[in-house]
């Protein structure tokens, strides 16, 4: 339920039978989905590839504080995730672009949905963990 445009105002939660993922826990595909918010700098990649298509020197750029080592691991470990595609162009220079996949572009849900309540809840965690500002 919203109680205006971007905000949630109810959530509800409620226990799904998904089926059998093996024979432990960890089995579980949310544990994945968990892991992909471990790496700080791969939501922060699938939001700047919001827009579309953009050149590896145009991700650096925009997203700063990058170092070049890092966003290439994390473009590879997205790419063997399927979470983006890369696109060689065969031009003098060579040209290189990444895409987000379907995947990827559907994990832009969960990246919203924490950008909301990071709005919502980021200054009462910060305030907890560090004192009145």
């Amino acid at each position: 339920m919203r109680n205006a445009p971007g905000r949630l105002n109810a959530v509800t939660i409620e226990e799904r039978d998904l089926g059998p993922y093996g024979d432990f826990e960890a089995d579980c595909p949310a544990r994945i989905a968990v892991d992909l918010f471990g790496n700080s700098w791969l939501t922060v990649i699938v939001y700047t590839l919001r827009n579309g298509p953009m050149r590896p020197g145009e991700l650096r750029a925009t997203i700063g504080h990058i170092s070049q080592k890092m966003l290439t691991q994390t473009l590879r470990r997205m790419e063997n995730m399927a979470l983006v595609e890369r696109r060689r162009y065969a031009e003098a220079p060579p040209r290189v672009e990444y895409e987000l996949t379907k995947a990827g572009r559907d994990l832009l849900v969960p990246i919203f949905a924490l950008g909301e309540w990071a709005d919502e809840h980021g200054d009462t965690v910060r305030n907890a963990l560090f004192g009145e500002t």
